[in-house]
């Protein structure tokens, strides 16, 4: 099936109920977090199992510990097999007041680059999701079928944590299994501008707690002579990084590869403009390492950061205290085929090897995932690209994520399945953030999109 103007002809003339289907979405608080919106989160799954059985697919609710999981299959034998992610769940809407409307009431505004949906979930990730969702409309609508053996799996927990998503992959492995995952949860270079995640970095987090007298002190009775935690603890931190903005971890870069040249020059083609990339946080000057492009330390280069420090007295006034403990949080941001166990374990061992005597340390685990790199060099890769690229009138970018998306790496691990990671939203959608909004051509030109990009795949 390659006849796809008039299935973009018909997701055109479906725009009007498509934002119809989306407002109804949208107007549901799935919120995952809170329990008292459990209700809330199995009435939006029950939602698109509706609305996907709606579409001759074949759907259902699956229960795990915490909300259900939405998976539906339109099969094809003989066709390329794809499995669609997405979530269904939202983040809280938490301060309300900074709302400008309510956030479960969505309404188009006028914006910056034409008409916003605007509402909780809309770019994160119920809009993204219904892309795909109108894409699959257009087909059938026009030719009865899909170019593809398409798979709909939805979560219902991904803003919080994704707590029963290992265990019903491994349980569902057989049945979700696919030559390819379609991931909608990422975005585009600029609002003209469509764009493929070629790769994400991993994470692994790290609290470190440091005890040393059995109380507080009082500092003229033993300041100069008791060992100061915070000071050990500072001590520590400021050896991680060389005068080179390089983290000193024994072992750290293993597993470090430079990018290729192609990607270098891709990377250096990107309009990307530092100044006003850093002046839009009130800051100047790139830190890290030196020698270092600013999108290669962004989307390619590991990281070692603190996020927060505690110890002693932090109360309004002044208290002159020696803590008996003080504590660090640290998150350090993976690449490539780095292990993030042996990261951990050489930050353990880097911190006791260098506190000073009358120190105790814990540690703490806050969760750890590899770095991912996507395949960009193959078929299916390089013809999205190219659907993408028709669609918006401009070469799509190959771009990184500085983040994590952890499900990809979830996908690769249990079910052995590469991502193509393809999302229309923008970096102004102010996901989880009060006022989130889509924007509308994000919305309708994502949906002609992905129609292109099934047809590309198929082909």
């Amino acid at each position: 099936m390659n006849a796809i103007d008039p299935v973009l002809a018909k997701i055109d003339a479906n725009r009007h109920a498509a934002l119809d289907r989306l407002f109804e979405l949208l107007r549901i608080p799935s919120i995952s977090t809170d329990p008292a919106f459990a209700a809330d989160c199995r009435k939006a799954a029950e939602w698109l199992v509706s609305e996907l059985k709606s579409l001759g697919f074949e759907a259902s609710l699956r229960a795990t510990p915490g909300h259900p999981m939405v998976v539906a299959h339109r099969r094809k034998p003989g066709a390329k097999r794809v499995l669609f992610y997405g979530h269904y769940d939202v983040q809280p809407v938490d301060p309300l007041s900074l709302w400008a409307t309510p956030p479960f009431e969505p309404h188009l505004k006028n914006g910056a680059n034409g008409q916003q949906i605007m509402g909780r979930g809309a770019a994160d990730d119920k809009g993204q999701v219904m892309t795909f969702i109108e894409a699959a409309r257009g087909f059938i609508e026009t030719h009865g079928d899909l170019p593809l053996d398409v798979t709909i799996f939805l979560e219902g927990e991904e803003e919080s944590g994704s707590p029963s998503l290992d265990a019903f992959l491994q349980a569902a492995k057989d049945e979700l299994k696919a030559d390819l995952v379609l991931v909608c949860d990422t975005g585009m270079w600029d609002a003209e501008t469509p764009a493929i995640t070629g790769s994400l970095r991993g994470l692994v987090g790290e609290e470190v707690i440091i005890t040393c007298a059995d109380r507080d002190l009082h500092s003229g009775g033993f300041g100069g002579l008791a060992q100061n935690p915070i000071r050990a603890l500072a001590k520590v931190l400021a050896k991680l990084h060389d005068d080179d903005g390089k983290v000193t971890l024994p072992g750290f870069y293993d597993g470090v590869d430079e990018i290729s040249a192609d990607l270098r020059a891709s990377w250096e083609k990107l309009p990307f403009d530092v100044a006003e990339f850093l002046g839009d946080v009130g800051l100047k000057t790139p830190a890290g390492e030196k020698g270092r492009s600013v999108l290669e330390m962004l989307w390619a280069r590991p990281t070692c950061e603190m996020n927060g420090i505690t110890g002693g007295y932090t109360g309004d006034g002044f208290k002159t205290v020696l803590p008996a403990k003080a504590t660090a949080k640290i998150s350090f941001r993976l690449v490539g085929r780095q292990d993030p166990q042996k990261i951990r374990d050489s930050f353990r061992t880097f911190v006791r090897d260098h506190l000073p005597a009358d120190c105790a340390v814990e540690f703490l685990d806050h969760g750890a995932s590899p770095g991912i790199v996507l395949p960009s060099g193959g078929a299916a890769f390089q013809n999205a690209r190219a659907a993408l690229s028709s669609e918006w009138g401009s070469e799509a970018f190959i771009i990184g994520g500085g983040g994590s998306i952890p499900v990809v790496g979830a996908f690769k691990k249990v079910l052995g399945m590469d991502s193509l990671l393809i999302g229309f939203g923008l970096d102004d959608d102010r996901i989880h953030s009060p006022n989130e909004k889509y924007e509308l051509a994000s919305f309708q030109r994502g949906a002609r999109s992905w129609a292109r990009v099934m047809a590309a795949l198929a082909s």
